[in-house]
């Protein structure tokens, strides 16, 4: 006979998140790992996690397109796939103290760790699958972007690295690949300051300065994506 654990009560669970479910089935669920199938016990939250991924990606890309009017594809996708990566949702399961409520057989020995990474995300977006399948999508939408307000807030720090989107334009224009090569050096070796020069075939040369090559290079970078309007400020 399957081992269940889990610390606390779903219906703990359900006054935190502010939420009744009717089926309570299907919460159950959602809140079982695979491991306590697997000795016999009920169905794991595979399915859930896979429609819940579905859920959490559409309301994200919504509110970002809605966010940031003037952003293009690319930017919006580096925005995107941070706020959607496993690394987000077990963040989110951490502050929910999710890894009280989960279900499993036994087998897992810790489900705050490293390790456990993984499983965590996998149990917020089952979690957004029930709530979608509860109340649809309104539902579903109230709950990422209550748990995501803070992360959303912050998503207009978050910009490509300019070396790839560099190279990416470059591409669209039919040129080599950005050159770079470093022009000076200046300081001790402790601390020294690199400036760093970047050519594109019949385009005018950028430059950068910064406290390592890397640096240097992303400023270089970021100079001709200004220049070339490749990049502008957004409201």
């Amino acid at each position: 006979m399957a081992r269940l654990k889990a610390d606390r009560s779903l219906e703990e669970l359900e006054r935190r998140l502010g939420l009744t479910f009717r089926d309570r089935t299907r919460f159950e669920r959602a809140m079982t790992h695979a491991s306590l199938r697997a000795s016999g016990g009920a169905s794991s939250y595979e399915r859930l996690e896979f429609l819940g991924d579905r859920v959490l990606g559409l309301v994200v890309a919504e509110k970002l397109f809605e966010m940031f009017p003037k952003a293009d594809e690319g930017d919006l996708s580096l925005r995107f796939n941070a706020l959607v990566s496993a690394d987000t949702c077990a963040e989110i399961a951490d502050e929910l103290a999710l890894h009280e409520f989960i279900r499993h057989g036994g087998d897992l020995k810790r489900l705050k760790g490293e390790r456990t990474r993984n499983i965590r995300a996998d149990v917020v977006e089952s979690l957004i699958a029930a709530i979608y399948l509860e109340g649809g999508l309104d539902a579903a939408r109230g709950f990422v972007l209550k748990y995501w307000a803070g992360r959303l807030a912050t998503a207009a720090s978050a910009r490509r690295d300019p070396k790839t989107a560099l190279q990416e334009w470059a591409h669209t224009l039919g040129t080599a690949t950005p050159r770079y090569e470093i022009v000076g050096r200046e300081g001790p070796d402790h601390d020294p300051t690199f400036t760093v020069r970047v050519t594109i075939p019949e385009r005018e040369a950028g430059e950068g300065r910064g406290r390592s090559r890397r640096l240097a290079e992303q400023e270089a970078a970021t100079e001709v994506l200004r220049r070339e309007k490749v990049w502008k400020d957004e409201d």
